[in-house]
Parts: C-alpha cells; structure tokens; sequence
C-alpha cells in the first residue's frame, strides 16, 4: 500500500515537474505587437542638438504651485518661446503656432495633405522642477547653466523634460529643411506647467476636442530605453500605455481630549496609529493578469533568468512569491498594485494636550485594476473596526482614476515598438505601466491610442536625475531622440495599412 502511495506521489510530482516546464519553455513569445520597416531620415547632429538643449535649459521655466508662472512672471517662458522660433526657422515657417488662450502652452499645426487622417500630437513641456536649496553645489554642471561635460549635458529639464521638447523641434526642422510635407497632420503641444497641475495641456486638449480632433496617436514622455532593465538586468525599452491614477484620503481619529496626565488606553492617536498600521500590513492586491502587466511581462520573457520565467509562466503556483519579490522593491511594488503611502500627519497642538482629533493625509496611486471608489472602499474596511475612525476625500478633492490602457495591436505601438528596438540595438520593447502623471493623461479625451516614450537609451543610473541632483542627458541621445521623434513621424505618415 506504501509503495503505491510513493509511486503515485512520485507520478504526481513527474506530471506537475513536465507541466511547470512546458509551460515555461511555452511562455512569450518576447515580443508584443506588430513591427514596421523604419524610413531613413535626414541626419541630425547630436553636437548641435545638445548645444541647443543647453540652450534651453538656461531658460529658467521653473513651476513650485499651481498657478505658475503668476502674473509678471512669464519672462522666462516668453524668451524660450522667442528663442525656439530663431532656432528652428525652417520648423517655423512649416507649421503654425499659436497659444493656447489663457495659457503659455504652445500648440504648433503642420498641416497634412490628406485631411481625412486623423492627425499625430507629440508633446512635451517647457516647466522644469526647482533644485533644492543649498544643493547647488552637489552638481557636477551647474542646475541652469546647460554645461556640456565628459559627454553629457548637466541641468534642470536635461531629461525631464527639455531634452525631448528640444529633439521633438530638431526633427520637425531637419524634417522641413528636406522638403518633406506630411499626409497627416502633426500637432506639437508644448504644456507650460506639467510639474504643477497641467493646467496648459489640459486646456490644449480641450482646445483640440472643439476643434473635432481626435488623433492617430499621442505621445508624451514616459519611459525610454533603460540600460539595464530591472526586471531582466538586460537593456530592454519600455513603451506607458497607461499611468496610475491619483487620489489623496485623510483618516481622522475622533476621541476625547484631556488631559495628558490621565490617557486613555485608545487615545486618538492610538486608534490613527492602529489605522495606519492595518493600511501598511495590508496593501490593495496585485493582478498580474491583465494588461499592461502581463504583456510586459510575457515580452520581458526571452531576457528572464530560467526561474524568474518559470515563476511567471506558472502564476497559480508561485504568485505569492513572485508577489512578495516584487513588492520588497518600491518600483516593482508600484508597478503591481495601488500604492498606499500615508505622509502627512496632525494632531494635538502641545506636548501635554490629548488631541480629540488626531489625522493621517495617505496618498494612493491608483493602478488600472483599481478605481478611486475602490480604494476608498477598502481604507473603510480596513478600519470599520477601529472606534472613531473617519474617511475622506483630502482637501480639494482631487482623485483620478488611472488612464485607460492604450492597445498594443495598432499602427502606433507597431512604431514605437519598431523606433525602441533600434534605439536598444534590437533590445526587445514591452508595453509597460507610467508611475507618475504626465500631460498625456488628459489626451484620453480625445484619442484611446496614447503612449508615453522617448527614443532614448537610458543608462540606470542616469534615472536617479528626474527631480534629482545631476539631472543629465547623454549628448549621443540627443541624435537618438531627434531621429528616433523623426522616424515615428514618418511611420505614422499616410493611411493606415
């Protein structure tokens, strides 16, 4: 009888061993999407496109608050604006520009041949982050001077997001000095205050939607090529076909105040603390499912170690593994889940005063599978057993889902697809989800195929200078981003096939 056991458990092991590995050898295909024959375009000088992005950055756009540039601070917006257009005539005289109304955003036209396409929008904006003070002396270049050092370019905006607005007019020029004249009409939007609401693209969009706009394809910045990945340690390019969305609850513990001579055992504070704790130990779920995720990972596959593969070929196995090591990394937990991140705290005014109100500000960035509805409902069921507990919406109720998910099946992905493959050396491309907010998410309005991608190649360690010290962009990316931008408006030229 035991050994009938033994062989039978033996047979089960065999069966489940052959399972995991045909399904592991099966996984991906290691891409995403269809691929496209690139067009050659006109050379563009990576030394004088980075000469320009240094240029640009002495431009000192800078936005803290909503509502900036205030009234009489504009200078600097208006000088860039003069000087983008004595530094691409050529661009200028192809295309019209304008203002959107009540905004410093500028909106360009070049107007297509064919009116019956639906148009490209590739945007980018002109406001950078400030740099902290008193750490002006840990950069290599000085944040606004735009020096040019060991092969890069040193400043505020270099990668977030000047250095794409820059190639963006560098391809539009070389593109209009070879005479080329679009069948679809391309739109550059260029918003004045991403880092601070988007106020500018957002009244952009609008401003197209009247106009019975609905573009082909939209791109924004997003992700590039990252050298290495983290997920495969390999070079591999990633294409946002979403971004999280956003939405901020305040906790407040009600209890009575006193004295704090006499405390009581569930003071307001404890029970905030017991609230917070309970949101901590028990993140929203991950989906490892549904787009974008999976298709990121099933084209990140081929790049896998073998047992990272076999792990996600076989998720109703090891998905509380492949779980716990995704989320003991704060960029791989972001990318599976809705991130809870409490940051703000207030209670009693002094030292020996029990608060009868003690509050907790959390921060949610909200994934595709979740909704704010849904975020708000689990913070309440998480803490309908601690006593006096209130949830809601943070001061000026912002909260917004995350954007749709923009498909991988069309011409537009095809063509991104195609330019990151290039730019990575045939580095494999994913489609992948956008952490953060760009202008990009108010296009949703008016297109369902929009992306967030650069054709950069991005050394890991250059990442860290987004909103950081050293902000720097490589000057041989300058000519990558110019021709990459030049080779997806050409790819997105003409009738779909």
């Amino acid at each position: 009888m035991l050994k009938k056991i033994l062989l039978g458990m033996m047979a089960l092991i065999v069966v489940l061993v052959a399972v995991l590995l045909v399904r592991t050898f099966s996984y991906g295909s290691g891409s995403v999407g269809d691929r496209i024959e690139l067009a050659d375009v006109p050379a563009v000088s990576a030394e004088e496109a980075a000469a320009h992005l240094s240029e640009a950055i002495q431009f000192r756009t800078i936005t803290v608050a909503p509502g900036d540039p205030r009234p009489g601070q504009e200078g600097p917006w208006l000088e860039f604006q003069d000087w983008l257009q004595a530094t691409y005539p050529a661009a200028h005289a192809a295309m019209k520009r304008e203002l959107v109304p009540g905004t410093l955003t500028l909106l360009y036209t070049w107007e297509g041949s064919d009116p019956s396409l639906n148009p490209l929008l590739l945007m980018a904006h002109q406001d950078v982050v400030p740099v902290n003070i008193g750490t002006e002396g840990d950069w290599t270049g000085a944040p606004f001077a735009g020096e040019i050092i060991d092969g890069y370019v040193y400043g505020r905006g270099a990668l977030d997001d000047k250095g794409n607005l820059i190639a963006l007019m560098e391809a539009a020029e070389a593109l209009a000095k070879a005479g080329f004249q679009p069948e679809r009409t391309v739109h550059f939007m260029f918003g004045h205050d991403e880092e601070v609401s988007g106020s500018g693209a957002q009244a952009g969009i609008a401003l197209l939607k009247s106009r019975g706009i609905s573009p082909e394809m939209v791109l924004d910045e997003g992700f590039m090529v990252l050298d290495p990945s983290p997920l495969t340690g390999k070079r591999m390019g990633f294409i946002g076909v979403s971004e999280k969305g956003y939405t901020t609850l305040v906790i407040t513990a009600h209890a009575t105040g006193g004295h704090s001579s006499m405390p009581p055992r569930n003071s307001a504070a404890v029970n905030l603390s017991r609230a917070i704790i309970s949101l901590d130990e028990n993140q929203m779920p991950a989906d490892f499912s549904k787009p974008p995720i999976s298709d990121l990972l099933e084209a990140s596959s081929r790049d896998m170690p073998f047992m990272n593969r076999m792990a996600f070929a076989n998720l109703w196995l090891f998905k509380g593994m492949v779980d716990s090591s995704f989320s003991k990394i704060p960029a791989g937990n972001a990318m599976i889940r809705t991130t809870t991140a409490p940051t703000m705290l207030a209670g009693s005014a002094k030292e020996n005063v029990l608060p009868q109100r003690a509050m907790a500000t959390v921060n949610f960035r909200i994934h595709p599978n979740d909704t704010p509805e849904s975020v708000m409902q689990h913070v309440k069921d998480l803490t309908s057993d601690i006593e006096g507990i209130e949830v809601s919406l943070g001061e000026g109720g912002i909260s917004s889902p995350a954007s749709p998910v923009s498909p991988t099946d069309n011409r537009a992905y095809a063509v991104l697809a195609s330019v990151a493959e290039k730019v990575g050396d045939g580095a494999p491309a994913a489609p992948s989800l956008v952490l953060g907010a760009t202008d990009a998410r108010y296009a949703s309005a008016i297109s369902k195929n929009v992306y967030r991608f650069a054709p950069a190649l991005v050394k890991e360690e250059d990442t860290h200078g987004f909103h950081g010290t050293n902000e720097r962009l490589e000057v041989a990316n300058m000519k990558r981003l110019s021709e990459g931008y030049a080779q997806i408006i050409l790819g997105m030229d003409g009738p779909n096939e």
